[in-house]
């Protein structure tokens, strides 16, 4: 009798491009110091005769507008995500790991410097108010904190979606990115006609998860197999409809009042308003009125000392930062609920601004998010007593 070898099957999915990409690698650069001269050219200091002021220096300011068009970066963050995103999780298959193992390793990355960096701010407003700061001081530097975290829980809503949604791209990627486009402007129109503007806020998921797919579509080469023109066209085009939607009073113009924008530097220039201000109030000194020609003559010391300061705290972090992952949980329960406990942390301070006692709420849900998304004590020594046993990467 002949034994006739089924054939292998053939995998139809473009082979995964390399491990790095120097052009994204320099693009994300560039969005980051782009984040950082933005949100530090935003920061107002002045001192009134009430004590200081902390103002965002933008506001009703016309040159915020056309200046965002080129430093708001937001979107490129999410469509770089999805393109590094999906090549680290095909790497993880490729190792014989698991979409599990593969969100649990985003859950630490993205929330373990984030803890630290909540305990420190939480630290410094315990120590202003026992030092008799004005209180209305300190709720306006926590709000100022809490505001932009909308990116660190919506790129983490994003993550922990992306098995989910890569495996949907592979299956039918035309229908999955136009599913949820579709989606973001039914919610959009939605709340145009219902008046109901926290409906808008459901498109903090659809907008940032169909440019996230975008990211998908880079990584598979699909966009390189166009042709410039075909390219060059689909820019074109949403350009004109970008500026379309705000000729019409669709959108505003000025592109931070759709979007506020998330930093992690921002315990540095909290740092460095704070230190503007006494040191104002010990010498006597006047400080600059907003907008005013001296307030934007000193603007290019303060930006560079704002990137010059973030650069060394960035490096003084990178060891704790760069930490690997501990070994990820196999339970999904587990994760589920480890990753909506990070999320519920992160979305209350947004909510309700930063304070000592929301910290200390965020701190212990982000500690306990952490502590879920990792293989249980149980679990562990259960693997460490089987020679067999081989971890889930994360």
């Amino acid at each position: 009798m002949t034994i006739v070898q089924a054939p292998r099957a053939v995998s139809t999915t473009a082979p995964p491009r390399a491990s790095r990409d120097t052009g994204v690698d320099f693009l994300r650069a560039l969005c980051v110091l782009g984040v950082v001269l933005l949100h530090a050219i935003m920061v107002g200091v002045t001192v009134g005769e009430s004590g200081p002021v902390f103002d965002n220096a933008s506001d009703e300011s016309a040159w915020i507008a056309p200046l965002s068009w080129f430093l708001q970066v937001m979107p490129l963050f999410f469509v770089i995500g999805g393109f590094s995103g999906l090549l680290a999780y095909q790497r993880m298959r490729q190792r014989g790991g698991t979409a599990i193992g593969f969100v649990a390793g985003r859950v630490h990355r993205l929330l373990r410097p984030a803890i630290l960096t909540i305990a420190v701010i939480g630290l410094a407003l315990a120590l202003l108010t026992v030092s008799g700061v004005p209180a209305n001081l300190i709720a306006t530097a926590g709000f100022r904190y809490g505001q932009p975290l909308w990116f660190l829980g919506v790129f983490l809503l994003c993550q922990a979606l992306l098995p989910l949604l890569a495996a949907s791209h592979e299956r039918a990627p035309l229908r999955t990115i136009g599913a949820l486009a579709v989606a973001a402007i039914a919610v959009d129109v939605l709340r145009a006609a219902s008046g109901l503007e926290g409906l808008g806020f459901l498109n903090l998921a659809f907008v940032w998860m169909t440019l996230q797919q975008l990211g998908f579509f880079l990584a598979d080469g699909s966009i390189d197999r166009l042709s410039r023109r075909v390219r060059a066209a689909a820019g074109i085009a949403a350009l004109l409809t970008l500026v379309a939607t705000f000729a019409f009073g669709i959108y505003s113009p000025d592109l931070i009042a759709n979007m506020t924008i998330y930093v992690w530097h921002m315990p540095v220039l909290l740092l460095m308003a704070g230190s503007t201000a006494v040191f104002a109030l010990m010498t006597g000194m006047r400080l600059p009125a907003l907008d005013s020609a001296g307030w934007w003559a000193g603007r290019p010391l303060w930006l560079a000392t704002a990137v010059a300061l973030t650069a060394l705290v960035a490096v003084a972090f990178t060891r704790f930062e760069s930490q690997p992952a501990p070994p990820a949980t196999s339970s999904m329960r587990r994760l589920v609920v480890g990753t909506l406990s990070g999320l519920v942390g992160i979305v209350l301070l947004l909510a309700l601004g930063t304070s000592v006692a929301t910290a200390l709420i965020a701190i212990a849900l982000i500690a306990a998010s952490l502590r879920l998304s990792s293989l249980s004590s149980a679990g562990a020594a259960s693997q460490s007593a089987s020679p067999t046993a081989r971890l889930v990467p994360a």
